[in-house]
């Protein structure tokens, strides 16, 4: 797997722009210099060398607010995609090995999350904890975003439930619970971490869109909330397009940097993938030698 990384161009520019991010939200202080939060200059000021993005409707530096608003944006983007990822595995691998009763009960809870409206059930919840810290969101985020991926892995599951090694477990009389978290899961690491970063990406834009619409906490420092005072500054109407630009920029950035990483290992995952850019690599050199002939 780390040699098909390494070799992937998609991987390799998904994980410069993830770990550039990761820097910003571990040592914010080291590239931002002002308060995100402090009203200390005066308000719209236009880009300049002492505000590189120049400065919010309230008198904040925007380029401190992207900087230092880096941190809440992963601490749910990995809080959330962890978590319901996680639950994702537990209940689809579970209702798939365990089958009966289990399946039925498990798949049955699965569907009914599933045909949920996600974006209004997650408008209708954060609206019940309004101005929530980080830990609320993650939490809306992880119980409104496991289902999908749950249904996937159970697919996954089902398809190896045949499979020789599981027979064997079973003949040593191996628990399920120890077929499942040492058997299986292990064998399912790429799917995993694909469908990780998929739930991270979804919960960064829908916690960004739940922050723009004013149901985040207005006074803390993420994107989200930068877009929301922009829209309540008029920032667009009024030609100060750097307060909307700079973070609507920072979550485009974040997404395709989880994106790239998810094509990445959705070629590693799927062997039929690899075969192809194999063919392609081997037709050119066969082509460059006959024509070198």
């Amino acid at each position: 797997m780390g040699r098909a990384l390494a070799s992937s161009r998609k991987a390799t520019a998904g994980a410069i722009l993830l770990a550039v991010f990761i820097v910003f939200a571990l040592f914010p202080g080291l590239f931002a210099h002002d308060s995100p939060t402090e009203e200390a200059y005066a308000r719209n000021l236009g880009p300049s060398a002492a505000h590189l993005f120049g400065t919010t409707g309230l008198g904040q530096d925007i380029f401190a607010q992207a900087i230092y608003g880096t941190r809440q944006v992963l601490e749910i983007a990995f809080g959330a995609g962890l978590a319901s990822t996680a639950i994702a595995a537990v209940i689809g691998v579970a209702a798939a090995y365990l089958g009966g009763f289990w399946d039925g009960a498990l798949n049955l809870f699965t569907d009914v999350v599933l045909v949920i409206p996600l974006f209004p059930l997650l408008i209708v919840i954060s609206a019940y904890v309004h101005n929530s810290g980080t830990g609320v969101m993650i939490a809306v985020l992880t119980f409104t975003g496991w289902s999908y991926t749950a249904r996937q892995l159970r697919s996954q599951a089902l398809s190896m439930r045949a499979k020789d090694f599981l027979a064997a477990a079973r003949v040593r009389g191996e628990r399920a619970a120890y077929i499942i978290a040492v058997e299986i899961l292990p064998t399912m690491i790429s799917l995993l971490v694909a469908a990780f970063l998929v739930n991270a990406l979804y919960d960064v834009l829908f916690a960004s869109s739940l922050q723009f619409v004013g149901l985040g906490d207005p006074n803390s420092v993420a994107w989200g909330t930068m877009l929301y005072w922009a829209q309540n500054n008029e920032a667009l109407q009024t030609g100060l397009y750097l307060q909307a630009i700079v973070p609507g920029a920072a979550i485009a950035l974040l997404g395709a940097a989880f994106a790239l990483l998810n094509y990445a290992f959705d070629e590693i995952g799927n062997p039929a993938l690899r075969p192809v850019r194999a063919r392609r690599r081997r037709f050119g050199l066969r082509f460059g030698r006959l024509a070198r002939a």
